[in-house]
Order: structure tokens, then sequence, then C-alpha cells
């Protein structure tokens, strides 16, 4: 039986370069679902759901695809932080966090209706904030520029400056996709990365 078609429900560029790592052919699908967190849960529950949602929607319309889909909140004592979007939300939500702890939850979905398969998982991060000064925030955010990332911060490139300490499972969940839990749902979805007759990725 010829492999399921692998479809990512994100256009986030994070994420497609994490995806690319398992070497695997993939298709990439704008999921268009409505991102707003809701008052009655948790950032958490927040990730997990939008997750879910992402992945649900691209689905729908392809059902014999194996598509996956991704969130990430940043959850400072319980408040969820999400995309700044711009240089002056980016500043506020920095300032917000330093010398604090903020968990970053990244939660992956993974769904197939053709074979009747839907598992999401969620994986999260605590990273520890420096005490940053005005002037370290608005230079990193010159340089840098993170308006579309959770939190304000790249730590895969200078937002690693940032912080004082980051503990996680998996190092790819603080970037947008964490690897180890999406291996896993593929494998229970049908696709396995190290398969020998896995199909080639196109360069």
């Amino acid at each position: 039986m010829p492999a399921r078609r692998l479809v990512l429900a994100s256009t986030s560029p994070y994420r497609r370069e994490l995806l690319a790592r398992l070497r695997w052919p993939f298709d990439v699908v704008a999921p268009h679902v409505d991102e707003r967190p809701s008052d009655r849960e948790t950032p958490a529950e927040t990730a997990v759901r939008l997750a879910l949602a992402k992945a649900d929607a691209v689905a729908a319309g392809d059902v014999d695809a194996v598509v996956i889909g991704s969130d990430q909140v940043a959850d400072l004592e319980g408040r969820a932080i999400g995309k700044p979007g711009d240089h002056e939300r980016a500043r506020a939500q920095l300032a917000a966090m330093r010398g604090r702890t903020v968990i970053f939850h990244t939660a992956v979905a993974v769904v197939c209706r053709a074979n009747s398969f839907r598992g999401a998982e969620r994986v999260s991060v605590t990273v520890r904030f420096r005490d940053l000064t005005d002037d370290e925030i608005e230079r990193y955010l010159r340089a840098e520029t993170p308006y579309d990332c959770a939190g304000s911060a790249k730590i895969e490139t200078l937002g690693i400056a940032l912080v004082a300490s980051v503990a996680s499972t998996d190092p790819t969940a603080l970037i947008g996709l964490p690897l180890i839990a999406t291996c896993a749902l593929l494998r229970a979805a049908g696709i396995d990365p190290l398969a020998a007759d896995a199909p080639a990725a196109t360069p």
C-alpha cells in the first residue's frame, strides 16, 4: 500500500523547517481557523484545542491525508501570551516577562479521517528570562523583529541571549513543533519516518 500523503496544517515557516527535518515529503495547507483563546480555558488547553482544530479543518477537505496541526501559547503565571504582531506589543511582552518564568505550551495534533485516527500531545517548556534592561529589549527587537512568535522571543537564534535557563524534554517544542511527540503520533497514524520504504523528500 502506498504511503499516505502528509500535510502540515500551518503556514508557519518555523514549523515547516522543523517538519522537513524528518525527511518525509509533505504539503502545506493553511488551516483557516479562529485562533482566539477562550476565557474558559487555560493556556495549555488553548494550545491543544487549536492544534486539533487546525488538523481537523484541513483533514475535512482531504480525508486520505495524514494531517499535522500545531499551536503554541506562552503562559505567564496563568495568563496567555500570544504573538505580539508589532513592536510596541513585543516590547510590552518582554518587559512583563523579564526576571520571570514563562511556560511555553506547544501542542501537536495528527488527524487521518481515512483510518479514524485523531490524537494530540502537549509539550511544555519552562523558560526563565533574564532581568532584561529596556535597552536590551529594544536592541533585541530591532535586530530580530520577532513579531510572529508567541512571547516575542526566537530562542533558536538571538533570543537565546534573553534567557537564564530552559527546561524541556524536547528542544524542538520551543521553536514551534515538538518533533518527538510528532513522530510518535505519526507512527500511530501509519507513517513511520524511519520506514525502509519511506518516500524521499524533494530537496
